[in-house]
């Protein structure tokens, strides 16, 4: 069903957003997964260089947190991969093709690296090891600009192009699809703290209120947990 510019949602802003592009489409959930993965690689950059490292339990802390989040960006690129840009690259003209052949290039230039501080994360939960942490705090700052490249790109102009391309009943089809599959609890209950987490409390309303009182109910249950360990793992930031 199409939809006027009178009809169409307010975007959600949050901190470190590059832009909000007006359409019919509301891209709140995204923008909370943006907002995370930002908020992520920034904390990594500063735990890198400020734990010690002699601290074994909170270098492990740390490779578990790093787990979570490549999965979850893991994820959200494959969704992106698979789905929502194949489906835009059919309906693009000629001169919009060089942004979705970006968005793909883009995500190959930054799995190799999330490997790279996977692997760095692995070796310093075991050994104290300088020469690891040099080299991991140059992988993870690389990763984190590469990735806000990303993203910035995203959301000022693949963005632009689903608002202008996509009804909402398109993209609710396409989230069904390719980035809502059945996720076992387990992974939910740390998916759950992890997207919010940090979220201005002013948007939090708004998101509870798009996800449903499940994902409230999920988020009351395990944010306090998820709050010690974050506390835990970043105790050096």
């Amino acid at each position: 069903m199409s939809t006027t510019a009178t009809d169409w949602p307010a975007q959600l802003r949050l901190p470190g957003q590059a832009a909000a592009p007006a359409g019919p489409v509301d891209m709140q959930m995204m923008y909370v997964m943006h907002h995370a993965f930002r908020r992520d690689l920034r904390r990594f950059a500063d735990a890198v260089r400020r734990t010690p490292l002699d601290d074994r339990p909170t270098w492990r802390l740390l490779h578990g947190r790093w787990e979570l989040f490549a999965e979850v960006l893991h994820k959200h690129h494959s969704g992106e991969d698979a789905g929502l840009w194949p489906w835009l690259r059919e309906r693009v003209g000629q001169d919009d093709q060089a942004t979705l052949a970006a968005m793909e290039a883009e995500h190959e230039e930054i799995d190799p690296l999330l490997e790279s501080c996977a692997a760095g994360f692995a070796r310093l939960a075991e050994a104290a090891d300088e020469d690891a942490r040099a080299a991991l705090a140059v992988r993870v700052v690389a990763a984190r600009d590469s990735l806000a490249r990303h993203l910035e790109h995203e959301e000022k102009d693949a963005i632009t192009l689903i608002q202008a391309l996509m009804t909402v009943e398109d993209w609710h089809a396409l989230e069904a699809e390719f980035f809502q599959e059945k996720l076992p609890l387990r992974y939910l209950s740390q998916l759950v703290p992890w997207a919010v987490h940090d979220v201005p409390r002013e948007a939090l309303g708004r998101v509870f209120a798009e996800a449903g009182r499940g994902f409230w109910v999920l988020w009351v249950l395990t944010r306090g947990r998820f709050a010690r360990r974050e506390r835990r793992a970043f105790a050096h930031v």
